[in-house]
């Protein structure tokens, strides 16, 4: 029996044995593909002022009455290419899922105090309700672990605030850590290369070029100081330097641009409509940004810019998936947790 079991009052509730709790934080996704799953979705995400850096009140006529009206039909139509019709599921949610589940087997082996679970910034499981049920297991420390290798303001710092934001709440909060971005973690670089490395074997082809493709941000952030931009540069430059490569078989560029501003460039359709005029015929693409595929990755990359590629005149296409949860990817996530549970465990 504990020290503080044996002082306890006779009528006192019982204590859950303490424990650690690691909260893996993806994006979101929408519950179902039909129109209003899809507005609510939509909603939460674009109302998020770490997203949307406007004006609050005029952006929020505009996305009331011009954006949310309209996008859910072309959004949910983009998910429905992609959604999980067996598990009635995004691909996102199954794989965050998953990671989780692994990394809970991987460290339960060596820490069996340790509880891991997964939540979303925006839609379902909510950050709030996992940081409850962690609680409510006995978790008197949580690191939270946001899966965005490079850090943004607009997707790690914001996962991080709906969490502190719930903490908020708590009238006795657990004690708590934030992992940090992991662009240059050398487990990550090494995985990414690996399935660089695996994936091209597969192919009875060679790419003349390999696009690392990042989720686009305004330019506008990146002059107002949010490191981003520099953070996809590195890992493109780690993984090149970690294959061996020359400068000239890997390329980076910015998908998903919204609006009409300018955001970080090259911007990957302008530059895959270009490509096969200059002699680019075979093409790879991967996405370092994303801890797991996406409505992004398997719609806009290997379903769009694919056919963007061919029409243009390109030949082979082929897209190399993110680390999801393979045991390599789920790796990644261990290495980064282990440290930063030092002094913890």
């Amino acid at each position: 029996m504990a020290f503080a079991e044996r002082h306890l009052p006779t009528d006192h509730p019982a204590l859950p044995d303490e424990k650690i709790g690691v909260l893996l934080l993806n994006l979101g996704t929408p519950d179902a593909t039909d129109y209003w799953s899809i507005r609510r979705y939509l909603k939460e995400f674009l109302s998020d002022g770490r997203v949307i850096e406007l004006n609050p009140l005029k952006w929020q006529i505009i996305l009331n009455l011009f954006i949310l009206p309209t996008r859910p039909f072309k959004t949910g139509h983009a998910y429905e290419q992609i959604w999980l019709k067996e598990s009635d599921e995004s691909p996102l949610r199954l794989y965050t899922r998953n990671q989780a589940e692994k990394l809970g087997t991987m460290l339960a082996a060596k820490h069996p105090n340790i509880v891991v679970d997964w939540g979303m910034r925006y839609g379902n499981p909510s950050t709030e309700s996992r940081i409850r049920a962690l609680q409510e297991q006995g978790c008197a420390r949580v690191l939270l672990v946001a899966l965005y290798p490079q850090y943004s303001a607009s997707t790690t710092a914001t996962a991080y605030d709906k969490a502190f934001e719930a903490l908020m709440k708590i009238r006795w909060q657990p004690a708590i850590r934030t992992a940090p971005a992991y662009h240059d973690h050398p487990a990550y670089i090494d995985a990414l290369a690996a399935s660089i490395e695996s994936h091209l074997k597969s192919l009875d082809w060679t790419p003349d070029l390999l696009i690392t493709s990042y989720h686009g941000l305004p330019e506008r952030y990146f002059r107002n100081g949010d490191p981003y931009h520099c953070h996809c540069f590195k890992t493109t430059r780690l993984v090149r330097e970690k294959l061996g490569w020359a400068g000239d078989r890997m390329m980076v560029a910015f998908q998903s641009r919204f609006g009409k501003e300018e955001w970080l460039k090259p911007y990957l359709q302008d530059t895959v409509e270009e490509l096969p005029s200059k002699g680019v015929k075979n093409l790879a693409i991967i996405c370092p940004g994303f801890s797991a595929d996406c409505v992004e990755t398997l719609e806009e990359i290997n379903i769009g810019i694919r056919e963007t590629f061919e029409e243009a005149g390109g030949e082979k296409f082929t897209y190399i998936p993110c680390l999801n949860d393979t045991e390599d990817g789920t790796k990644v996530i261990e290495a980064l947790v282990e440290s930063e549970l030092a002094g913890w465990v």
